[in-house]
């Protein structure tokens, strides 16, 4: 069960593992986190984007899920655009699953 919205037919071949591997990552929590924030993101990022957001989701689910929560401080050279756009994608004003 991956809960994608997007169809991976539509997609290029850099985009399908992306998707694949954000929908895939071990917990959960951390699939709904990634995958839906590449549901939203993954067809208008950029090359350079794309360098970024695969950067982060090489990382371990522990360690992501320790930087969302603030439990541990996010290394300088993660601490990008990219990681703030995925951090402030789920408001957690409501589940994160909807």
């Amino acid at each position: 069960m991956t809960g994608t919205i997007l169809s991976s037919a539509d997609l290029d071949p850099r985009r399908r593992r992306i998707l694949f591997r954000s929908w895939h990552r071990g917990m959960r929590e951390m699939d709904l986190l990634i995958g839906q924030f590449a549901d939203a993101h993954l067809m208008v990022f950029s090359d350079e984007e794309l360098d970024l957001f695969e950067i982060l989701i090489e990382r371990q689910d522990q360690e992501l899920m320790s930087w969302f929560v603030g439990s541990v401080p996010v290394p300088p050279e993660l601490d990008t655009k990219m990681f703030t756009q995925l951090k402030m994608f789920h408001d957690h004003q409501k589940p994160i699953n909807l």
